[in-house]
């Protein structure tokens, strides 16, 4: 059976030269990077280059990124620490109403802390409109939060825009960029970007290991404590392997951007011109041009989002619902109800992110056993029944 991976906004295989970078790491040159012996040298010399490869990649100074466990981490890291930097001129916060959990709960802790947050709405597309955000600035704002593309429908945001009023009002601006960073051009000072996160294992890197980019200047309080690590900033014995695999893993995607953006595009596009074609009621999710080149996000009516993605397992495709069901909620994506739809076409939504390794014959494979899926499904569901044989309009419109 043809194996098809189509889940790279969720992680990605780590790539092989990846893999001996890390195992030179594990086998090697495993000293500590604190040691001032020969065998901390070599761990500190690959540490550094490492730190110098992820900075290159969004356009930033080596000495401005300070490497986490993950993307999390870092958000929670830029989030948190950012609104106490500026606590004192006040306690005003503005983000979005579809960025990824790790900020939203960053930010759901902070109003129990006494802050408040205001979560702007999106259009249909998914789109932060820059007069919302204009318009909810305050006096006493002093932190703005908002994703670069959205991990779920793939929408990038007018992120320059957003960054320049920042910028002008002198308010501090964080950006989540776990989903962009090594697959769309990322410049930290083009972005106005005060703070950005990046994640290793999106862009073909380990697990574990991510960054926060902190502009020079800009001042956060730790909330670790216990050694001299990262300018103490971060403190701990930095995780070596992860975090050199980490810099292969940007060094790569810096060589291989340019071409992966064109390929990936004419796959999504050929992926979603064929369902199109080929399947009727559907809706395409998140904006149509200005979108992460491998992301294709489909809502089908009258089908259960996890049957969907239960029987493409079974033939061999594996793809990420738009429903949280498979983490115990019976919801919904937050995503999908915030440009408007209903709970029911929520449900029936499939993401599918594209990446290195994948192929028109992929491609071909997928639109060839999609639509007998969602014709299987479909003909189990009493709504599509029952829309089938009701022939007049307002009955019709009664099952949407």
């Amino acid at each position: 059976m043809r194996k098809v991976y189509l889940d790279h906004s969720a992680t990605t295989p780590v790539h092989p030269e990846v893999v001996k970078t890390i195992n030179h790491y594990l086998t090697e040159a495993w000293g500590n990077p604190s040691s001032i012996h020969s065998f901390g040298r070599e761990a500190r010399k690959g540490l550094e280059e490492a730190r110098e490869k992820v900075a290159a990649l969004m356009g930033a100074n080596p000495e401005e990124i300070v490497f986490t466990s993950g993307g999390t981490e870092a958000d929670n890291m830029a989030v948190i620490g950012g609104a106490y930097a500026r606590e004192k001129d006040g306690k005003h916060l503005i983000t979005s109403q579809i960025e990824h959990h790790a900020v939203l709960d960053a930010f759901k802790y902070l109003e129990k802390q006494g802050f408040e947050v205001t979560y702007l709405p999106v259009d249909e597309d998914g789109l932060v409109r820059v007069e919302d955000l204009r318009n909810a600035i305050r006096d006493d704002t002093t932190l703005i939060s908002i994703m670069h593309v959205n991990n779920e429908i793939g929408t990038i945001q007018p992120i320059e825009e957003i960054g320049a009023i920042a910028r002008e009002k002198g308010i501090l601006f964080h950006v989540d960029a776990v989903q962009s960073y090594g697959k769309i051009p990322v410049d930290v000072n083009k972005l106005n970007a005060d703070m950005l996160t990046a994640s290793s294992h999106k862009i073909y890197g380990p697990k574990g290991v991510g960054c926060l980019y902190i502009r020079k200047g800009v001042r956060i309080p730790s909330y670790t404590h216990g050694g001299g690590q990262e300018k103490k900033r971060r403190p701990g014995t930095e995780n070596v392997p992860g975090i050199v695999g980490f810099g292969k893993a940007a060094e790569i995607a810096a060589q291989e951007l340019e071409g992966e953006m064109k390929r990936l595009t004419a796959l999504r596009d050929k992926l979603i011109k064929g369902i199109e074609e080929r399947i009727p009621e559907i809706r395409v999710n998140g904006h149509r041009t200005k979108r992460l080149p491998g992301n294709a996000n489909i809502s089908f009516r009258y089908i259960e989002g996890e049957s969907l993605l239960l029987s493409l397992d079974m033939k061999g495709i594996a793809a990420s619902s738009g429903s949280a069901c498979t983490s115990g909620s019976l919801d919904p994506s937050h995503v999908l109800l915030a440009i408007g739809l209903s709970h029911e076409i929520a449900h029936g939504s499939l993401r599918m992110t594209l990446g290195r390794d994948n192929t028109e014959e992929d491609i071909d494979y997928v639109l060839e056993v999609l639509p007998e899926i969602v014709e299987r499904l479909r003909s189990m569901s009493p709504l599509y029944q029952r829309k089938e044989t009701c022939k007049q309009k307002e009955c019709y419109a009664h099952v949407q």
